[in-house]
């Protein structure tokens, strides 16, 4: 066992489980590999980090995580209207996931929220925004980032 604590420079393996307030399995790796990580590169929001910072191996604990924490707030401004026109060959179904580029040519998920003739409404907000989350994780190792 290893007396390293998780915190910057440190690569971190664990157990995570994702459920929304009312208990639906949203994401876990019980069933299958854990997650490795080198802690604050990104791979998981600051809402996610900051809580599991100062664990060891061999611990583990359940975090709510707020949506200002995880995915951000739902922001109605990010539900646009399109014209079917928008979807070239593709005939768009209310809850079918699309992608969509912005202007800087990122990648958007947006979900079909509604179809009205030829105006299509999209809901480009993360799935999980607005949504109180249950953030369980079993920390298996931890040990400093060796580069290569």
């Amino acid at each position: 066992m290893s007396d390293y604590l998780i915190d910057d420079g440190m690569e971190v393996t664990l157990h995570f489980t994702l459920k929304l307030e009312d208990g639906t399995l949203v994401d876990s790796t019980k069933d299958k590999a854990p997650a490795t990580f080198e802690f604050g590169d990104g791979n998981l929001p600051p809402g996610f980090e900051h809580p599991i910072k100062g664990m060891a191996a061999g611990q583990d604990a359940t975090f709510q995580i707020t949506p200002e924490h995880a995915f951000g707030q739902h922001n109605p401004q990010n539900i646009q209207t399109l014209k079917r026109a928008d979807f070239g060959d593709e005939a768009p179904e209310i809850g079918m996931v699309m992608s969509f580029a912005d202007k800087a040519g990122t990648e958007l998920p947006g979900v079909v929220k509604t179809i009205d003739g030829d105006r299509i409404e999209v809901d480009f907000n993360h799935p999980l925004a607005g949504r109180m989350l249950t953030f369980e994780v079993e920390v298996l190792d931890v040990k400093p980032v060796t580069t290569h």
